[in-house]
């Protein structure tokens, strides 16, 4: 993760949030008063978001002290201590919202991913995430995914090639589009195409493809078509798939699982933050 983003990420939400102050905080307490906050588990899951508190409360008041008795990708159960915080009661009340705000939304997605993992049961084929995130959240919503076992797709539009169905439908076909995009970018750049068809799949690699997507197709159709697939180009299901049917496509053989709903679907992981007494 790119602590310097997410201080400048932790930066904005602190300002969106206070103000120009906290007027119930500020207003109850003098800035001398010291106490300690703790965060506790209420459902069991992955915790993932470390670097949040300790930053996010370090960027408040620098000599906050913390303590952690789990860490990113650790399970979380029921009543579990996940950390402490202490220092002035006034930056405890000001950082916890939007701390927990993220943690629990980071450690849904590590949960819901592991969760996948564990359904699919697969030493070969990978879980991944794809780009339906929530607009300023990528950075860590992606990261609580590995912290569930799983990987990262493409971080936006900027880092691979996916030519999708609307890509091919305004370029005329796929082999236009995969020639054209080729022209223009480098030999780092990975090129996908999604895929609906098996013609479309022999147009694909015909036309130089490094990763073919295998879109809403069922485990059988996938394990008929990539036959096709030379072992050096790099195969993915998407579409359709769900926390109900993903094990049927344990042994289809494709590289990897690309799932929406771990990022857009997730259910924040149940925790609170209590006065340690």
């Amino acid at each position: 993760m790119n602590k310097l983003k997410l201080k400048k990420q932790l930066e904005y939400f602190f300002i969106e949030d206070i103000g120009e102050r906290d007027i119930t905080t500020d207003t109850i307490f003098p800035s001398r008063k010291k106490g300690e906050i703790v965060f506790i588990a209420k459902s069991n899951g992955i915790f993932c978001g470390r670097d949040v508190i300790e930053m996010g409360f370090q960027l408040l008041e620098p000599t906050m002290e913390i303590a952690f008795f789990k860490e990113d990708g650790e399970t979380a159960e029921i009543g579990e201590k996940i950390a402490t915080v202490s220092g002035s009661v006034v930056n405890l009340l000001k950082g916890e919202r939007v701390v927990l705000n993220l943690i629990q939304k980071m450690s849904g997605i590590a949960t819901i991913t592991n969760r996948a993992v564990k359904t699919l049961n697969s030493g070969y084929t990978k879980i991944c995430d794809t780009r339906k995130t929530t607009p300023g959240l990528r950075m860590l919503e992606k990261y609580a995914v590995t912290k569930g076992g799983g990987f990262n797709h493409r971080c936006g539009l900027y880092d691979a090639v996916m030519i999708k169905d609307n890509h091919i439908s305004f370029a005329g076909s796929i082999a236009d589009a995969v020639k054209t995009v080729k022209k223009s970018i480098g030999h780092t750049v990975k090129v996908e195409v999604e895929t609906e068809t098996k013609e479309q799949v022999l147009e694909a690699l015909e036309a130089g493809a490094d990763i073919i997507m295998f879109d809403n197709r069922k485990p059988d159709e996938i394990k008929e078509w990539i036959q096709l697939v030379p072992e050096t180009v790099i195969t993915e299901a998407s579409g359709g798939i769900t926390l109900d049917n993903l094990a049927s496509y344990r042994d289809s053989g494709v590289d990897f699982i690309s799932l929406g709903f771990l990022t857009h679907s997730a259910k924040a992981l149940d925790i609170s933050v209590k006065v340690n007494f």
